[in-house]
């Protein structure tokens, strides 16, 4: 009983985490992603393109961008327009204008395994093979499958100007010309000097170091394993490294024609069955009208 007025108290109040509960603003922008593709360094390079006065920090990000899972409805409210959020949620119709991340999800998959066992959920050793079929399912994490989590955007705002699609590989290999897009998008100059501050702001080496620095504070590592980094190897094609033919086989099986769709390499295939595959999934999912 102590406990249900407790969190009827917080709700009124406005203390509970926002969630699906956020109320939201046309001039908001999401920062969307599958977890473990890329959303925090994203954000990173965000927050430091905006807010370009001062060095960008873990703790500071989660003030400037905030997680919806994380901050309270209050302090979104207490927050200046326009706003900048963070989200994995899939796909929200009240979210009008989004920044959305992908990465292979054979990449998706070991980053995940590895976090979580630094949360915990995982002992070292846990067999991966074993772990996939669950994450491959959607039962790993609160925000449905890698599969449903993309597609769902990409269904109802792909071609939407206001749906910026961005991929993990390519903010790999050419930072400077996707965080430009990601300047325009929010009507910033694209500068060299804000360009390169952003970037320098956001390498996987300082971010690491302030990780250790922050550790014990910040949201997502404060209680986890101090001994694996949150921000680990920053880089693509570690699942096709380091996944057996037998994983790799099950991602590729269950989401192969909307991997093949964004660019990501999957084993060979017959032509009639790639074929097959790929116009059901067309015609089920990204020729759907965008809203």
């Amino acid at each position: 009983m102590i406990a249900k007025l407790g969190a009827s108290a917080r709700h009124l109040l406005g203390h509970d985490p926002a969630g699906r509960n956020l109320r939201t603003y046309p001039d908001d922008t999401f920062i969307v992603s599958y977890p473990k593709s890329g959303n925090t360094w994203t954000r990173f390079l965000v927050a430091s393109l905006i807010h370009n006065e001062a060095p960008m920090t873990f703790l500071k990000a989660d003030k400037v961008i905030p997680s919806i899972d994380s901050q309270s409805r209050k302090y979104f409210k207490s927050l200046p327009r326009p706003r900048v959020i963070k989200s994995h949620f899939p796909f929200d119709q009240n979210y009008k204008r989004v920044i959305y991340i992908v990465r292979d999800p054979k990449d998706v998959a070991v980053s995940q395994y590895h976090y979580q066992i630094k949360r915990k959920v995982l002992q070292d050793g846990h067999p991966i093979d074993e772990w996939i079929a669950r994450y491959v399912a959607g039962d790993t994490c609160p925000y449905g499958s890698w599969g449903e989590n993309v597609a769902s955007w990409l269904a109802a705002r792909r071609q939407n100007p206001d749906f910026l699609l961005l991929r993990y590989e390519d903010m790999i290999r050419q930072t400077g010309l996707e965080l430009i897009k990601i300047a325009r998008f929010f009507g910033i100059d694209p500068t060299p000097e804000r360009i390169q501050w952003a970037i320098s702001q956001s390498t996987a080496d300082r971010m690491r170091k302030l990780e250790q620095k922050e550790a014990g504070q910040w949201e997502s590592t404060k209680d986890t394993r101090k001994d694996k980094f949150f921000v680990r190897n920053a880089k693509a094609g570690e699942g096709k490294a380091t996944l057996s033919p037998a994983a790799i086989a099950q991602i590729e099986a269950a989401w192969g024609p909307l991997m093949r769709w964004l660019g990501y390499e999957t084993a060979a295939v017959s032509r009639a069955h790639s074929t097959e595959q790929e116009r059901g999934f067309l015609e089920a999912v990204l020729e759907q009208p965008a809203r």
